[in-house]
């Protein structure tokens, strides 16, 4: 596996989310980027493309959540997704789940683990 530091556990509030930079070893050949989301001290990470149509969910830098931060909410028409396992409760795309990416806390830093031989480097957007 390749381990890739994402950010320090703390730079996540709970509840709260954050975008990086899809590294080129995870082969998601049509995305460009991906989001860890920290709800209830569980951390979990997506690529960041709604699998209705295909755009990035986020409607400002950073911002994956619904107001209320319980939901992963796509900006372009509401879908609401669950954090826990990325499928979509109310939208277009209900019963359908975003892209999930294997992530681990080390030592209170958050890990991108990919597929492939052992090297660590740092993505962030």
């Amino acid at each position: 596996m390749t381990a890739v530091d994402l950010c320090a556990l703390d730079e996540l509030e709970d509840p709260g989310s954050r975008g990086f930079a899809l590294p080129e070893e995870a082969g998601e050949r049509d995305a460009e980027s991906l989001f860890v989301v920290r709800r209830d001290g569980e951390v979990r990470a997506y690529v960041n493309r709604c699998p209705h149509i295909g755009t990035p969910l986020e409607w400002q830098p950073h911002q994956f959540l619904d107001l209320d931060r319980y939901y992963i909410q796509c900006a372009m028409h509401g879908a609401l997704f669950r954090t826990e396992d990325g499928v979509c409760v109310s939208g277009p795309c209900a019963g359908e789940r975003l892209a999930p990416l294997q992530v681990e806390v080390r030592e209170g830093r958050v890990i991108l683990l990919l597929p492939g031989a052992p090297a660590e480097t740092g993505a962030t957007r």
